[in-house]
């Protein structure tokens, strides 16, 4: 189960399809249909029917091997345990996203608040965490949702297009996505884009952009793939969400190899649906580029959805703004010197390091995780 390239702007989705022409040998003027769909932000799940009937689910894992969560799909409202109406092959591998939506989620979380546990980030979180429960019976109590979108392996082909695969998996019993539609030039992929960053917010379920794929499987086999990721389809993901938000405090935490990274502690703020309280700072060359300072007032946004990151300080003017940040020069940690060392150039390291290597109580734990980690033992 592969991954998808990424655009991130129209001139990216333009090369997208150039790239598609220019592989298949098309001239400018073929139509090349290209389809649509949201982008669900959700956990990616893998279900195997044999003679219509599910024996198997699993996650999306590494790509090649993942978790056998046969017995919780199997509890997925929107999951059949038969598949129903015709023509569906002996053998198929039907593909999609499990997700929970956001008014499930805040019920969710208000009886996880009234009994006294832990709340969910976020409702990916949430529905990661419900398909990789034990018990299936704790799964059964979850909202959890479906929406397939694709396959894997099959036995026989079943469609000729794109489109009319996706018409047969909602045939069959599947929930399939609305607003998957099929568009014959870049200015329609465009317009649906935008038309989603709109609707975005009233969906009622995480979106993080939109997926484009070529209509005609006889191109998509032709095209194949990279390493990675399908030549045939990308993912058009949306500009990162931004907030404002003030620094309370700047930590120090001592890394693996004795690098001294600046963490902003952030008054906690909601950013594309997850609490942000901590962002890193990276090293002193990039305080003092921003000249952050304790009591800042900040706009932060998730790089790529994911990383907390600080863009800018929103009120570098105001008078009783706090002295500019220094890094120490001794390490929080072990009380060695911290040092940014020189190059044979004469420039400095944009990292400082303790030096205190196996004596820092810091360096030995991290370097303890990073040996049997799984990159590593």
């Amino acid at each position: 189960m592969l991954s998808l390239d990424n655009a991130f702007t129209d001139e990216d989705v333009q090369d997208f399809t150039d790239r598609v022409r220019r592989f298949l040998g098309l001239s400018s003027e073929e139509l090349v249909k290209i389809t649509a769909e949201p982008k669900i932000d959700g956990l990616s799940l893998s279900l195997t029917y044999e003679e219509g009937k599910l024996v198997r689910g699993a996650t999306r894992g590494d790509g090649t091997v993942g978790e056998d969560v046969t017995a919780i799909a199997r509890t997925l409202p929107d999951v059949p345990e038969t598949l129903t109406g015709t023509g569906w092959p002996d053998r198929i591998e039907i593909r999609g996203e499990e997700y929970m939506s956001n008014d499930d989620f805040a019920a969710l979380n208000a009886a996880e608040e009234a009994a006294g546990r832990k709340l969910y980030m976020n409702p990916r979180n949430a529905a990661a965490g419900g398909l990789r429960q034990k018990d299936p019976r704790v799964t059964a109590q979850r909202p959890l949702k479906f929406f397939a979108y694709a396959w894997g392996d099959v036995s026989a082909p079943f469609a000729e297009t794109q489109i009319e695969a996706v018409m047969a998996l909602k045939a069959w019993g599947f929930q399939t996505n609305d607003l998957f539609q099929g568009h014959d030039a870049v200015d329609g992929l465009l317009k649906a884009y935008r038309d989603m960053v709109e609707r975005r917010a009233g969906l009622g379920y995480d979106i993080d952009g939109v997926v484009y794929k070529v209509n005609r499987l006889d191109w998509q086999d032709r095209l194949g793939k990279v390493s990675r990721f399908p030549r045939w389809a990308i993912a058009h993901k949306f500009p990162a969400e931004k907030a404002v938000t003030t620094i309370e405090v700047i930590d120090i935490q001592v890394g693996r190899t004795g690098s001294l990274t600046p963490v902003a502690r952030l008054t906690p703020v909601t950013v594309g649906g997850v609490v942000v309280s901590n962002a890193t700072l990276h090293n002193e060359e990039e305080i003092e580029r921003l000249d952050v300072r304790i009591g800042d007032q900040v706009e932060i946004q998730r790089a790529g959805d994911v990383i907390p990151q600080v863009l800018r300080v929103m009120n570098p003017d105001r008078a009783d703004r706090a002295d500019p940040f220094e890094m120490p020069h001794i390490c929080p940690e072990c009380g060695s010197a911290a040092v940014r060392e020189i190059d044979d150039k004469g420039k400095a390291d944009v990292r400082r390091r303790c030096t205190g290597g196996l004596i820092c109580p810091a360096q030995v734990k991290e370097r303890l995780k990073h040996f049997v980690s799984r990159k590593a033992l």
